[in-house]
């Protein structure tokens, strides 16, 4: 390992924030029982708001953003790791309140590192990362609640996101007819290309006004983006279908009523990638390398970029305007 490596660093100066790429030393990084040698990192809406001065992640600067990382052990205090291992790390503290994965190396807990499981590369992992657990985890929360392709249609809202990208492909894999919801409907053609069914226009779910029940569309939905849209999806699920929700970037209030679900048993499911339980993460990760791997991973990567891209790409990321996975090459 060499004496000095680069991170990404943000460094707080009064209510601003500064990004920029610069040499830290391994007596730098956090304390943690496995030291991993990182070769990429991905770009998730929560690395945007850590970027921002209001984002209301980053508990103390200066501070190493990124929420997820792959890489090969460097050595390890734990038995259970050896130096040579590829591992992935996501979710828990990682880019929060611990230095994250936009760095050379990393050292973490033990405890939060899932062996990379055969089938799938690091890169591959990666193009994954969060978003896909995340996607991966909301169909198995779905088909344990009954979720079936005969049951009818699955709906998948914020579907140009990285979420909403990777849970169609998934849906589409498993042979569910998926209809892509999205306020960019001039990218019809690919969301069709990852699987989509058809596309529809955001307001088509929702119009601006909630309605306590509405007709009966979908058997269930992939949602991240809750707020009033998912109030208003929940009105037209389909008598016992489900929502996964897993994000809010159309608001954390939800003005429903309880008419979906009493008259209709319609369930509301949440997912939390942050701290899902190892024995279930290691299964999801252990499906995305088997049953639900994709052959179409390298048509979810929207850009791939360097450590040097990053202070001026993050701020951009709130804004939504691109399309599936920024994977983050830190080799680059």
């Amino acid at each position: 390992m060499a004496n000095t490596f680069k991170a990404l660093v943000i460094e707080k100066e009064n209510e601003n924030l500064n990004l920029h790429v610069k040499e830290i030393e391994p007596s730098d990084l956090p304390e943690g029982e496995v030291l991993i040698d990182v070769k990429y990192s991905g770009i998730n809406y929560k690395d945007g708001l850590a970027a921002h001065p209001n984002g209301n992640i980053v508990k103390g600067y200066p501070f190493i953003p990124g929420i997820d990382l792959a890489g090969e052990v460097i050595n390890s205090k734990d038995h259970r790791y050896q130096a040579g291992d590829k591992v992935i790390v996501t979710s828990y503290e990682l880019g929060v309140s611990h230095y994250g994965g936009y760095s050379e190396y990393a050292r973490v807990p033990a405890e939060w590192i899932v062996p990379l499981p055969e089938g799938l590369t690091l890169k591959e992992s990666m193009i994954l990362g969060t978003a896909g657990f995340t996607a991966a985890l909301s169909v198995q929360r779905l088909e344990e609640n009954g979720l079936k392709p005969e049951n009818g249609p699955v709906l998948v809202t914020g579907a140009t996101g990285g979420v909403g990208s990777i849970a169609i492909s998934l849906l589409t894999k498993k042979g569910y007819q998926t209809i892509a919801s999205t306020g960019k409907t001039d990218e019809a053609a690919y969301l069709q290309q990852l699987g989509a069914a058809e596309v529809i226009d955001r307001n088509e779910v929702y119009d601006g006004k909630v309605k306590k029940m509405d007709k009966q569309k979908w058997a269930g939905a992939v949602d991240a983006a809750g707020g009033e849209p998912l109030a208003s999806l929940l009105a037209q699920i389909q008598y016992r279908g489900s929502v996964a929700v897993s994000g809010m970037a159309a608001g954390v209030n939800l003005p429903s009523s309880v008419f979906p679900f009493i008259l209709r048993g319609v369930s509301l499911l949440g997912i939390d990638s942050v701290y899902c339980p190892m024995e279930e993460r290691k299964y999801i990760w252990e499906r995305l390398a088997t049953d639900l791997k994709l052959d179409n991973l390298e048509d979810l990567v929207y850009k791939e970029v360097g450590l040097d891209a990053l202070p001026e790409l993050l701020p951009s990321v709130l804004e939504s305007d691109h399309l599936g996975r920024m994977l983050v090459n830190v080799e680059k």
